[in-house]
């Protein structure tokens, strides 16, 4: 970057943005750049500082993303601000490289983050189970899970879905990977891969979940040294003593919770609040929590939005029970007046996990087959801005944001 600042362009997150979305597109390719970029915590929803931004101001107005021009006296009135506020400001420092972990196959239901990403314009590359077991994640700054089963029960659509080809197709791929890979079944595949993300995890790497990933990723963790799964997936029968054996130690986000057995439930465990969310409908919101962005800034990055309620939605996984949420883990979001929480956030030896249930943030109940979210038709939505918010996570200046 040179020495001299040509322009400095604040591109505001607060009410007055024309497409808060394409926002981080546009911070994320000033980050590619090259070019210098603060978080503002806080400040006007979550606004962003980008130096030297000729390049970035062009990228703006390509996108219709709102920003304004300021010179250097009206940046040290923001820093004023922020200094004598519950804000701050973060520098930002490269653009992390994301990947997405997905099969190989066009799967009947479509990922927000992927959708998002591709909105945003921030580029992306696709891993699954292969590369997981080769150890190809540590080429990623940072992995997102979707709707994965990593119980190796193909998202327990048994009952509903067992007899149409595109189910049919998720068993054949499967089993093809199973054996290509060494293993005798689909769920110690699964279960050998939730190990390696857990190390991923735990070397340093960032990674967000979303739906049943959130859920069937720590239901594996806990199941690592027993069978919980049913016969008509696995072709033998649950482990007769798999209460017993269920290791909580080894988990991520959720303890003390019970598995659900049934083949033709739809759901894994009592971690879901699937059925409370289905019996309120729709019409509910849940409430971001305000963090001090002085003391606490990673949660408070994670939820920096342009209001504090967020619509509910539904996913196989929709939030998560307090009860069975572990005590170090931080609640970043929840339905007030419930049990539930939709948002949470927790680290694991040099990285981090944030998980958000639910499917789709702007389309309430998705259903299997419906076509893909317009994001145009949503420039300003809050629930794809905590995602967004994550991709922007790893690139934060590394001693700013310990926990």
């Amino acid at each position: 970057m040179l020495n001299i600042i040509f322009s400095v362009i604040l591109i505001p997150m607060d009410f007055s943005q024309t497409d808060h979305l394409k926002a981080y597109g546009v911070v994320y390719r000033s980050l590619e750049a090259g070019i210098e970029c603060e978080w503002l915590l806080n400040y006007r929803g979550g606004s962003f500082l980008i130096y030297d931004g000729i390049q970035s101001e062009k990228d703006c107005r390509i996108n219709g993303v709102y920003y304004e021009n300021i010179n250097m006296d009206q940046v040290n009135q923001i820093r004023k601000i922020i200094e004598k506020s519950n804000m701050a400001s973060i520098k930002l420092e490269v653009a992390p490289k994301i990947a997405v972990y997905v099969p190989p196959n066009r799967e009947p239901w479509d990922d927000a983050v992927r959708l998002v990403l591709e909105y945003a314009g921030i580029p992306y590359e696709t891993v699954w189970d292969e590369e997981v077991l080769k150890g190809e994640l540590s080429k990623y700054d940072w992995l997102h899970l979707h709707h994965e089963d990593f119980t190796g029960q193909y998202g327990k659509f048994y009952a509903s879905y067992r007899n149409t080809d595109w189910y049919k197709e998720e068993v054949r791929m499967n089993e093809e990977m199973a054996k290509k890979l060494g293993f005798k079944k689909v769920s110690q595949l699964k279960k050998a891969v939730a190990m390696k993300i857990k190390e991923y995890i735990f070397n340093g790497g960032f990674v967000f979940a979303m739906c049943s990933a959130t859920e069937t990723i720590d239901v594996a963790l806990a199941s690592i040294n027993t069978d919980i799964v049913p016969s008509v997936f696995d072709g033998d029968p649950v482990d007769r003593d798999y209460k017993d054996k269920l290791d909580f130690n080894n988990t991520l986000a959720f303890q003390n919770f019970s598995v659900i057995t049934d083949p033709f439930y739809y759901g894994h465990s009592t971690i879901d609040t699937y059925e409370d969310a289905i019996n309120r409908g729709e019409g509910v919101f849940f409430s971001l929590f305000d963090f001090s962005a002085k003391y606490d800034p990673v949660p408070c990055m994670l939820v920096q939005n342009h209001t504090g309620i967020v619509k509910e939605f539904l996913g196989q996984t929709v939030g998560f029970h307090k009860k069975v949420i572990k005590p170090e883990i931080t609640v970043l979001g929840e339905i007030e007046g419930t049990d539930e929480v939709k948002y949470l956030h927790g680290n694991l030896g040099k990285g981090s996990f944030t998980f958000l249930g639910g499917h789709d943030p702007e389309d309430y109940a998705h259903r299997i087959g419906d076509p893909p979210t317009d994001l145009s038709l949503h420039r300003n939505s809050p629930g794809y801005r905590l995602i967004l918010n994550n991709i922007l996570f790893p690139a934060a200046e590394k001693k700013k944001i310990k926990t």
